[in-house]
């Protein structure tokens, strides 16, 4: 059993963020049938799907039909960038859903006043899905976003003494870290001692099947298989992902990906 398995159902977004690795693969749309089929490979294997590797999952056509599919025999979590969060307005079926305020800017189209105010709306009616707010980047937007929060909230918050997990309401948190670094085989090793939770609590899959140890390899570097060819049991007794998952119980990186990636745990 994972912990959690994250599953891109599009490699697409509607923002093209300075932080963002951005994809390289061609881009898609899962279809239903591929959806249900993979979902049922993944029976038994975890309780948690997270519906995003790359790309945002609200641009999806289908996504209200998938997450309330999926409901039935999944706990369903969402990270977006919080523009087309209407798409899913009154959907029950949400454990918990991440918003990446530090997307925000001005130049997509709307004010901040307009984004944040779509945002309560969507989240206020969904009393029993939990809300983590993320500013994860601090730019120009930070001092306002902390604003409008307080004031809908009631809250005291302020940027020079922003603590991580603060909750603002029932089931409504923000999330405080450091700027989010993509690993990348262009840049320069790190190191090739540490570990990771990658393997042992969760695994990703790309829109196209490719299975891959962590949402962290967003080009697919690190292929273990596809679910939509290969069968589970046997990825995870695959050379590659045995050696990985041994690396990481004795402080070993073998991947190239992984001494590249400021994730890694030093114990």
């Amino acid at each position: 059993m994972y912990k959690k398995v994250y599953l891109e159902i599009t490699n697409i977004c509607n923002l093209h963020c300075p932080f963002c690795i951005h994809n390289h693969r061609l881009e898609q749309f899962m279809d239903f049938l591929t959806f249900k089929k993979i979902l049922h490979e993944l029976q038994g294997y975890t309780k948690y799907l997270y519906l995003h590797v790359l790309g945002e999952p609200l641009m999806h056509p289908d996504i209200n039909q998938f997450i309330d599919y999926a409901h039935d025999n999944f706990f369903i979590n969402i990270t977006t960038n919080g523009y087309l969060i209407k798409r899913i307005k009154d959907n029950q079926n949400i454990r918990q859903i991440n918003i990446s305020l530090h997307s925000f800017d001005e130049e997509n189209g709307i004010n901040l006043s307009e984004y944040m105010n779509n945002i309560f709306e969507v989240i206020d009616n969904l009393p029993k899905t939990y809300i983590s707010f993320r500013l994860w980047t601090i730019n120009d937007y930070t001092e306002k976003i902390l604003n409008l929060l307080n004031c809908h909230y009631g809250t005291h918050l302020e940027k020079e003494k922003l603590k991580d997990n603060t909750k603002l309401a029932h089931n409504v948190y923000l999330s405080i870290h450091d700027e989010f670094v993509w690993p990348n085989m262009h840049d320069a090793k790190i190191d090739t001692k540490g570990t990771c939770l990658a393997l042992k609590n969760h695994i990703g899959i790309l829109v196209d099947g490719t299975i891959v140890p962590c949402c962290l390899d967003a080009d697919g570097v690190m292929s273990l298989g596809n679910i939509l060819t290969d069968n589970l049991e046997d990825v995870i007794k695959s050379e590659r992902y045995q050696n990985m998952y041994r690396g990481f119980q004795n402080q070993q990186l073998v991947e190239p990906l992984c001494q590249r990636c400021t994730f890694r745990k030093n114990k």
